[in-house]
């Protein structure tokens, strides 16, 4: 999801990167200001493992919030994911009926606000049309076969949308199964980006300089859809925020690993926890004991991507390796990843009006990358119910 107009490649700045474990990402000054909404919160009934593995015993149902982002960078306004619409229902059939079955379900449906509305309400109206100083940055990577599109129906027609190269445009009713409607697309500049004549990359994934200042590059992920993006967003000279989408859907899937142990040590309370907390039935490591997990010595991560038939990725083999490559920047003292759907962080991220730019002074990162192991966080699935 990405506009690209006057598009320019940053030099290589030799033996000069912004990263501090040397991703190659180019020094610049120049940034972008980063705002959250958690648009909404949902759940994925009896189907967890359409997401990732192990499900643990009473562990079937992941509940999950929906976020969107907005990116300003001078007089331009972007979006990154959208959330979901207030109405469901009128998703093309073939994503309507993971809602009415049941399958996937929202909370308090009749209530919240689509992000078109959170925008109206902060005075970022999506029916103005102020084309040379407002441009939305949508995404059509579509988590969960269309989630995070949202209504675009909301949106004004100068809105432009940016997808990947392979994303599948096809349309309902003309092609019954698809998973896009003619109102997603019609009247509306439509951007594919060619990760094929990219000149950059980062961690083995290539990389675009959106704005060609170096403050939002647009990064190849494949595996999720066709054509699934992630940004990198520089939000101080020296600090970026990854917004990784739908690459994967629970942090169990990227942490813990050697090197995020090494940069982000446990806090001594929750090795302590962990250690009856975690079930060794299902999980272990070099130092466990049954019954006496030892996070210490775990060298890998906790989860994977679900590979089962009705996966919510379309390519479980790929989208591992794109999650494998994103992995460094997790582990990344300069980088927060921030994935569509981190449970982990509903409770604390600061959300719009407020400004992500500042999460590291914030300590943002440092305080909350192991709240996934905290039994008291919801998104701890690390034993039995």
């Amino acid at each position: 999801m990405r506009v690209l107009s006057g598009l320019s490649v940053l030099s290589l700045l030799a033996g000069v990167y912004a990263s501090s474990l040397d991703l190659k990402i180019p020094s610049s000054n120049a940034t972008v200001d980063v705002r959250v909404f958690n648009v909404a919160n949902g759940s994925i009934v009896n189907s967890a493992n359409t997401l990732f593995a192990p499900i643990l015993p009473g562990r079937e149902t992941a509940n999950v919030p929906l976020y969107s982002f907005l990116i300003e960078h001078s007089q331009k306004r972007l979006m990154f994911d959208l959330g979901t619409r207030t109405d469901p229902q009128n998703f093309a059939p073939s994503v309507a009926s993971l809602f009415t079955s049941g399958i996937i379900q929202l909370e308090q449906q009749e209530s919240f606000k689509d992000i078109a509305e959170l925008l109206q309400d902060g005075g970022n109206s999506p029916y103005q049309h102020r084309r040379r100083h407002l441009e939305f940055f949508v995404s059509l990577k579509v988590p969960w076969l269309k989630l995070s599109q949202g209504d675009m129906s909301k949106f004004s027609n100068s809105t432009e949308l940016i997808i990947g190269s392979e994303t599948d445009t096809r349309t309902y009713p003309t092609f019954p199964n698809a998973t896009l409607q003619t109102s997603d697309l019609a009247d509306r500049k439509v951007t594919k980006i060619d990760f094929t004549k990219a000149n950059l990359t980062f961690s083995g994934l290539n990389a675009i300089d959106y704005f060609g200042d170096g403050s939002f590059y647009l990064v190849n992920t494949p595996g999720h859809l066709p054509g699934h993006l992630t940004a990198l967003a520089r939000t101080t000279p020296t600090t970026f925020i990854l917004l990784g989408g739908d690459t994967f859907h629970h942090v169990g899937e990227a942490r813990p690993r050697p090197l995020f142990q090494q940069n982000f040590p446990c806090p001594a309370h929750l090795l302590e926890e962990s250690k009856s907390a975690i079930s060794t039935d299902f999980f272990w490591s070099p130092l466990s004991r049954d019954g006496a997990f030892d996070m210490l010595s775990r060298s890998r991560q906790f989860l994977a991507i679900s590979d089962q038939p009705d996966s919510f990725y379309a390519d479980p083999v790929t989208a591992q390796v794109s999650l494998e490559k994103l992995a460094k920047f997790d582990a990344d003292p300069d980088i927060l990843v921030l994935v569509a759907h981190d449970l982990s962080l509903r409770s604390y991220l600061p959300y719009f009006p407020a400004y992500l730019n500042h999460w590291k002074a914030r300590g943002l990162k440092e305080a909350n990358v192991w709240n996934f192991i905290n039994t008291s966080n919801p998104a701890f699935i690390f034993s039995p119910t």
